[in-house]
């Protein structure tokens, strides 16, 4: 049995939040939850005793979210309770280490607070091993990755410059720098090899999150943190470097045709 707390803008008990928690055998402490002030709600989780903190997020989703990003947790996870029309505007930036539908059904509940309790079990080295940016997560303890929950299936090499560019986030490093952090000074094969796993990297991010590495011309590579909506950077419609560094080609002119639309003579090229 776990001890809850359950944080409420509402007079609703918590059977009428969360339902099925009627159904499982915690202790739960409902408690009101100051939108205007995070005071009292840091004095909560400051409290002893409790191993999970609920908030109630299936309405007010602005005030929320402002909520939990404020929230001093003190080593207690945090999960939301959302509605149905929650899953579009729940974000990394939340906060929050899980999220919960009102309507699950009591296994699934158990199952997710068990999960969320027993991450916070390990001792802090382990929880500090991850690193986090917007979708991303590197975990050191399991040498895995996962983008938008997905686990990537990253080669060791790759797992490595990955984890280490995303340690060092805006930091440009060329690519002999780059070999002797990852592959090490004894590696003697050229600074081709850290292009091609930066590019099979990227292409294992898919093309929604590729922009988390940046290119750095005639320099290196850099990580470029997730914005606060956790999608990476893009490029514009200008033709200016993004923060990637990459340029957008797409409204370059045509300089194989002349302004009237015919083609150019060699000479006009």
């Amino acid at each position: 049995m776990s001890e809850i707390i359950l944080l409420s803008s509402t007079t609703e008990p918590a059977a009428g939040i969360l339902p099925s928690l009627s159904l499982l055998g915690h202790a739960v402490t409902v408690a009101p939850a100051a939108l205007a002030s995070l005071t009292p709600v840091s004095g909560l989780a400051e409290s002893p005793g409790y191993d999970v903190i609920l908030v109630d997020a299936r309405r007010d989703l602005v005030q929320v979210r402002d909520l939990l990003r404020g929230l001093d947790r003190h080593g207690v996870p945090v999960v939301a309770v959302i509605g149905e029309a929650a899953w579009a505007a729940v974000t990394a930036d939340w906060g929050v280490d899980d999220v919960v539908l009102h309507t699950a059904g009591p296994g699934e509940v158990e199952a997710r607070l068990r999960l969320a309790i027993g991450r916070y079990a390990r001792s802090p080295a382990d929880r500090d091993a991850q690193v986090r940016s917007g979708a991303l997560v590197i975990d050191e303890a399991t040498y895995s990755a996962r983008i938008a929950g997905a686990p990537l299936d990253l080669t060791f090499k790759e797992f490595e410059l990955l984890k280490f560019l995303a340690q060092h986030p805006r930091r440009v490093f060329t690519r002999s720098q780059l070999l002797q952090e990852v592959w090490g000074y004894d590696y003697f094969g050229g600074t081709r090899t850290v292009d091609v796993h930066v590019r099979r990297l990227r292409a294992k991010l898919g093309s929604e999150h590729e922009a988390l590495i940046g290119t750095v011309r005639n320099v290196g590579y850099k990580f470029v943190p997730a914005k606060p909506d956790g999608r990476p950077q893009h490029r514009d419609a200008t033709g200016h470097r993004d923060s990637t560094g990459h340029r957008d080609t797409s409204q370059r002119p045509d300089s194989s045709r002349r302004p009237d639309g015919r083609p150019a003579r060699s000479a006009d090229r």
